[in-house]
Order: structure tokens, then sequence, then C-alpha cells
């Protein structure tokens, strides 16, 4: 990706178009895509989704779909209808689950390029003792891979994960697939609720594709020029 702009995501985790479409203004052409999460779409629905893939904009519907195979199979068949370009569905929902999505989102495409099925594998606000509190045992790490195993045998070509696993996965499964990571946040940031976050030029390094920044952008004085420092990091 020549153009740094590819890389960067704004998530846009607010409650109404209004509030989406003052962000979008104000970050102008310092980025090209957008996360619309559960709270925006919960909140507006599709029509936010059309508004700005219509705009030309490219959307990452991250709604993270974990329901029985036919269930996510049509929704993600939705999605691909509004001409999103990324969308996320729940590594551990097995595997004919993930094969439903990934034909789903393939069957719809109409010609057009079809959308990227993502498979999240370990939630960044999740730590080893919050996953030991559910029943798994073994770590983060353990548990990342295991899923990006499952996930890209099923046809997925991307996963969510943090940064922090972003190199190992490199090591263990090559460059032939993406890896988008949440809980960016630039030097200097706080945490708020992500439990493994790392900076933007930290998360290129380890090997993503593209990092979700959010709060850093969308609650700056400046939208825009903290975006611009954002790629200035992963230029």
């Amino acid at each position: 990706m020549t153009d740094p702009r590819q890389r960067l995501i704004v998530a846009l985790d607010v409650s109404t178009a209004v509030a989406a479409r003052k962000i979008v203004a104000a970050v102008g052409d310092s980025a090209h895509a957008y996360k619309v999460g559960m709270q925006l779409y919960t909140a507006e629905g599709p029509s936010i989704v059309r508004e700005l893939v219509g705009s030309g904009r490219r959307v990452f519907l991250d709604l993270k779909y974990h329901d029985i195979p036919n269930t996510v199979g049509t929704a993600v068949r939705e999605a691909a209808h509004l001409g999103v370009t990324m969308l996320t569905v729940h590594a551990s929902g097995g595997g004919k689950m993930l094969r439903a999505a990934v034909e789903a989102a393939r069957a719809s495409s109409n010609g057009k390029p079809e959308p990227l099925v993502l498979a999240v594998t370990v939630l960044t606000s999740l730590d080893e003792t919050e996953l030991g509190k559910i029943g798994l045992r073994g770590g983060v790490l353990e548990q990342v891979l295991r899923l990006t195993a499952l996930a890209l045998s099923n046809g997925c070509k991307g996963i969510v994960a943090s940064a922090l696993e972003a190199a190992a996965l490199r090591e263990e499964f090559g460059q032939d697939f993406t890896i988008v990571t949440p809980g960016v946040r630039p030097a200097g940031s706080g945490p708020h609720d992500q439990a493994r976050v790392v900076t933007p030029a930290e998360a290129i390094a380890a090997g993503a594709s593209h990092i979700v920044v959010g709060r850093p952008i969308t609650e700056a004085s400046d939208p825009a020029a903290e975006a611009r420092a954002i790629l200035g990091q992963v230029s």
C-alpha cells in the first residue's frame, strides 16, 4: 500500500448520523475508510452505511456476526448488498459459520469486489486473566493462533487481532492475508477500555495491514490534523 491512507480506518463510534457526518467532514481527505460498529448501526441502521458508500468512502462494517451458519450467511449477504468493503464475524463461531459467511460474501458480490470477511480472534479488551474467567486456557497468543488457523482454513482472507500478536501471526501464516488491528493509540493517548494497545507505528511494524483508530482522532480538536499525524507514523 503506497498510500498510507489505505491503512487507516477511522472508527465512527458515535450515536447519530449527524455526529458521524461531522467527523467525516472534519477528517476530510486524511482518511478514506470508516468503521461503522454496533453503536452507530443500532442507532441509524443501514442508511448511514449506504450514505458513506455512496459518498465514495470505504466502510468497515464491524458488527461481529456470531450465530448459526444460515443466520450469519444471510446477514453477510445483506451487508454485501450495502456495498461494504470489510465486515466482521467471530472466529469462535466455528468452521461451518465461517464458511457460510465467506460463501455468502462471494455469492452476493454481483460482479463487484466481494466484501472481505474478517474473523475476529480475541477482543483487545481481553487479557489472559479474562480469558481464564470464560474458560479459555493457554493464553491470548495461543487462542489467536488457533482461531486464525480456523479462519484461514475456512476461506477467510483476513482476521482482526491486536498488533501484539501480529508478528507471530505473520511468522506462522505468512503475508497472504489481511490483519486489521484495533486497540491502536498514538503515543501519549490513554488506553480507555482496551487492555492490549500499541502505537500506529508499532502496529504496522508488527505486520498489521490496517489500523483502526477512534477517539484519538474523533475527539481531537482538529481531527484532520490528528489523522495526518497518524499517517506520518505509518508511512
